[in-house]
């Protein structure tokens, strides 16, 4: 095995697993999003339930499709970085601030 080889196939790894960790994150997400209150969207001054929703179920189905670089055709790759970019906004902007109004903590201090 060459260089070029190896290299190929370390990036090929390195794809498959940002992908399947891409993939699970949505699902943890579109799963979160469904079971939250819809009123605590409108608290912290959010898109609504519905939205969120919507957009992490289609991010994730997208993302377990074709993967994180979406390598059917440019505009898929793009639709693709566009639902790992909603998922990642989801899990670090809406997530805790619609655990917060709702008092609940995912990590939580001894």
């Amino acid at each position: 095995m060459d260089f070029v080889s190896a290299l190929g196939m370390t990036q090929e790894i390195v794809i498959l697993t940002l992908s399947v960790v891409a993939g699970l994150a949505g699902l943890v997400t579109v799963v979160h999003a469904a079971v939250q209150r819809p009123d605590a969207f409108a608290a912290v001054d959010r898109q609504s339930k519905g939205f969120w929703v919507g957009v992490l179920a289609l991010s994730t189905v997208f993302l377990a499709v074709f993967g994180v670089a979406g390598g059917v055709s440019p505009i898929i790759g793009m639709i693709c970085l566009s639902g790992l970019v909603a998922v990642i906004v989801y899990l670090v902007d809406v997530r805790p601030k619609v655990d917060e109004i709702q008092g609940r903590r995912w990590f939580r201090k001894l």
